[in-house]
């Protein structure tokens, strides 16, 4: 067989992609659960605890008096200001109007976070710790942004900037 000169197919689609393709079978169960473990080892703790709401008061407050703003704050920066602060937070308050249950809205964002800063699942699911402790878990959300060095009070557009 004669070579052209250049690359093999499957390199190609690599380079492409960036991708590296083998010649194993790519879905298997294995390369799954191997990765599964990698990320469970991996994870780390919350920088503040659940029940550390007072040690932020004014985050404290506004959480209490209007969680709309808090939890609009932090999905601003976890989105990555695809987003704004005022479109979710009225999503949030039109959701607790009409459901009652924000937080059925606000769980999807703590486990987001959870992956984006490798953070445990502590002290239980997402959805658990919002429908228990909806106000508890903006508050140590909005702290833990804070921990990494975002200024919630500016949104995600002077975060980058400043960064």
């Amino acid at each position: 067989m004669k070579s052209s000169g250049s690359p093999p197919k499957q390199a190609q689609e690599a380079a492409t992609t960036g991708i590296p393709l083998s010649s194993s079978n790519q879905y298997s169960t294995e390369s799954c659960e191997t990765n599964t473990r990698l990320q469970t080892k991996t994870r780390v703790p919350w920088s503040s605890g659940l029940c550390d709401c007072f040690s932020d008061w004014r985050n404290c407050c506004i959480t209490c008096w209007c969680p709309c703003v808090t939890f609009g704050q932090i999905a601003e920066i976890v989105d990555k200001g695809s987003s704004s602060c005022g479109l979710n937070g009225a999503l949030y308050t039109l959701i607790a109007c009409v459901t009652g249950c924000a937080c059925c809205y606000s769980c999807f964002y703590r486990c987001k976070m959870r992956q984006q800063y490798m953070l445990k699942k502590h002290p239980c699911g997402d959805c658990l710790v919002h429908c228990c402790c909806e106000y508890c878990a903006l508050c140590q959300e909005y702290r833990e942004l804070k921990t990494h060095g975002y200024d919630l009070s500016i949104g995600n557009s002077f975060n980058i900037i400043h960064a």
